[in-house]
């Protein structure tokens, strides 16, 4: 029982040290020379803060058993809301003002229905994975993780909506390899995206479409699978610059941008260019907290939100980035541990959907910021300015933290800490 409270506790106590890392970034973001929307962002942040916590605690009071009822409920109104902002409720802000994510009444912005499902998403594809004695072992026998994932998926794409979509196909994949299919099945399924992307350039796209018959072949999967596979490569292959010619200009000049800024450097690249300024100047002990050029003139946009992450490398250098990442990995060691040693398939499940969600948003926000993955708006877990993202931050720690209280014994996973 003290083993379960302590890892409960290390939990809690790595998300409270994030979200006063991150309050403390958010207040120096709004200490500017000129007034910017960051200004008073902290006190907004603050309160958050309190309500998640409030939030969390309430959570963990709830047993495995009645999280998992509610999970179809849960799952089925995220998905209204989702349609609800197609239907005309949705709008866009800050770096996503082509988007209409938020749900927006009478000119006044709710929140953001995205955020709250993920969390549904993960609790229905454990759900649904649980109900499974063995791995799936073939395409067919993943269609209702497809459906559960794809719904929600296809929902928030057409709100425009890239950065939150990838974060879907994290969890996704993350679940489904955390529920034993074999990593083969998974390149499988994943590899007509991998040709969408590679079909820009056909010698590339070549050498990866030799590459996958060589896998289809030593795998041997269903022959009708298999030959769907190949066909979908090849049509990916096909449609991949076709669907460029037809992207709108700025979506492209952010695939161009990440292959090199300079190519739009008031544009596109400005953002980018401007992050790898601050985070390049911070050096090994920063330029000093709340005294960051870039910041201070307000030459780093978004500085509060989705390129927070670059304020801590300028004012608190390697050192305090080192820190930030430090305790995201203290983090995420503790809900693997929370996930191997759950009470049942569903809780581990669970678990390790919600590490996976996380790790992903650490993942793309912190490779945006030093150009090693495209800007896509993800924000960073408890850092980045925003209400319903640190609320649902919470709510999943509330919920790892009841999964905690309730797991015994130690299950035998591939990543058991």
């Amino acid at each position: 029982t003290s083993r379960r409270i302590n890892v409960a506790l290390s939990l809690v106590t790595a998300a409270v040290l994030l979200s006063l890392y991150g309050l403390a970034i958010v207040y120096s973001a709004g200490q500017t020379d000129v007034r910017t929307l960051a200004t008073g962002a902290y006190k907004s942040q603050a309160e958050w803060i309190v309500v998640g916590i409030v939030a969390a605690w309430a959570v963990s009071r709830a047993s495995v058993r009645l999280i998992e009822w509610l999970t179809v409920p849960g799952y089925v109104f995220t998905i209204l809301l989702l349609a609800a902002l197609l239907a005309g409720l949705g709008s866009g802000a800050g770096t996503a003002t082509s988007t209409t994510g938020w749900l927006t009444i009478g000119g006044h912005r709710l929140g953001q229905p995205a955020e709250f499902a993920k969390l549904t998403v993960v609790l229905m594809l454990a759900r649904v994975l649980a109900q499974n004695r063995v791995a799936p072992k073939s395409m067919i026998e993943l269609w209702k993780p497809i459906v559960v994932v794809g719904v929600p998926l296809l929902l928030i794409m057409a709100q425009g909506d890239l950065g939150t979509s990838i974060v879907f196909v994290g969890i996704f994949f993350a679940m489904l390899f955390w529920a034993g299919v074999a990593w083969q099945l998974l390149l499988l399924l994943a590899s007509p995206v991998v040709s969408l992307v590679l079909g820009f350039d056909p010698r590339i796209w070549g050498a990866w479409f030799l590459l996958l018959l060589a896998l289809v072949l030593w795998y041997k999967p269903f022959l009708g699978e298999g030959l769907f596979v190949v066909a979908a490569n090849v049509m990916m292959g096909i449609v991949g610059p076709l669907l460029w010619e037809h992207l709108k200009p700025y979506r492209q000049n952010r695939l161009k941008v990440f292959l090199d800024p300079s190519v739009d450097p008031r544009g596109s690249g400005y953002h980018v260019i401007q992050s790898q300024v601050a985070i390049g100047s911070g050096g090994w002990f920063g330029r000093g907290y709340l005294h960051g050029p870039q910041k201070r003139l307000a030459f780093l946009p978004e500085q509060y939100t989705d390129f927070i992450f670059a304020v801590v490398g300028e004012e608190l250098g390697f050192f305090g980035v080192t820190i930030a990442l430090a305790l995201f990995l203290f983090l995420f060691l503790r809900v693997i541990r929370i996930s191997e040693r759950a009470n049942d398939s569903y809780s581990s499940l669970v678990a390790f959907g919600l590490l996976a969600c996380w790790f992903t948003h650490v993942l793309g926000n912190v490779g945006m910021t030093v150009n090693k993955m495209p800007i896509t708006g993800i924000p960073l877990p408890f850092f980045s300015y925003g209400g319903s993202f640190m609320l649902a931050c919470w709510l999943s720690v509330g919920i790892l933290a009841r999964i905690s209280s309730e797991g015994r014994g130690g299950m035998t996973g591939s990543l058991k800490v």
